[in-house]
């Protein structure tokens, strides 16, 4: 089970706060910290848009709760942010659950795309067109065609989105520098876990992310896209505490 000695920190996608992470927590049998990001949830504040900000409150609450050493786990951009924190305050991390996401930076085409998406949520607000839009790319096809409540369940954690936290989280996300050499050089156990029909990040993405890894694992979920926690939240469960079980709670 997650063990209380080396708590489990879940850090959610974009455009999610904590809850995306309610159906992997009751799975899987211990303590699991599930934060909200500025932006969702939580105020932007003045600062300008940098997921390193983001890695500094992780390392707050850290600090808040008296924590030395966590296991941090991240789906797309909470991924992103816990690659800050090991980039940031590596001794503070003592393994990693990196789902949907990457170690490198945003290539041009995509920055631009975050820019865009920015200055819409800006001008016209979020509402109707931004979910329209991202929906089809955040759930795999076995998903939208087979699992109705989880279409609902995105629509639900998703409602009442802030266009500032948006943007913020856009421009934030456009900036972060690769963390590609930090994971690398990295001598903690690293779960990799990825859908085969993300949209988004493909699985070669995925691949070559384990590829890079001293003490990696890798596991697919062939009936998810983006969005494994919320898409396959048990198998997602059971990957990570196998994985925890094996190699977690053997580390020196």
């Amino acid at each position: 089970m997650v063990d209380s000695d080396t708590p489990l920190v879940l850090l959610p996608a974009f455009p999610f706060d904590g809850r995306m992470w309610g159906a992997v927590a009751d799975g899987l049998a211990g303590p699991v910290i599930a934060p909200d990001p500025r932006g969702f949830g939580r105020p932007v504040g003045d600062d300008e848009p940098d997921l390193d900000l983001l890695a500094a409150d992780v390392v707050a609450l850290l600090d808040e709760r008296g924590l030395d050493r966590v296991v941090l786990g991240g789906c797309s951009m909470g991924g992103y942010v816990a690659l800050a924190v090991l980039r940031t305050a590596p001794e503070r991390v003592g393994g990693l659950v990196l789902i949907d996401t990457k170690p490198t930076a945003d290539p041009p085409p995509a920055k631009q795309n975050r820019a865009a998406m920015a200055e819409r949520a800006e001008r016209e607000g979020v509402d109707g067109w931004l979910m329209a839009d991202m929906l089809p790319l955040l759930l795999g096809p076995t998903t939208v065609e087979e699992r109705p409540e989880v279409v609902e369940t995105v629509r639900d954690l998703t409602a009442g989105l802030s266009p500032e936290g948006v943007a913020w989280a856009q421009r934030a996300m456009a900036a972060r520098p690769d963390s590609s050499e930090a994971l690398a050089a990295a001598e903690i156990p690293v779960l990799v876990l990825h859908g085969e029909q993300d949209a988004i990040i493909p699985v070669e993405a995925a691949r070559a992310t384990a590829d890079l890894l001293r003490r990696g694992e890798l596991v697919l979920f062939g009936e998810s896209g983006h969005l494994p926690p919320l898409e396959v939240p048990a198998e997602c469960a059971a990957a990570i505490m196998t994985w925890w079980e094996s190699k977690v709670t053997a580390t020196p």
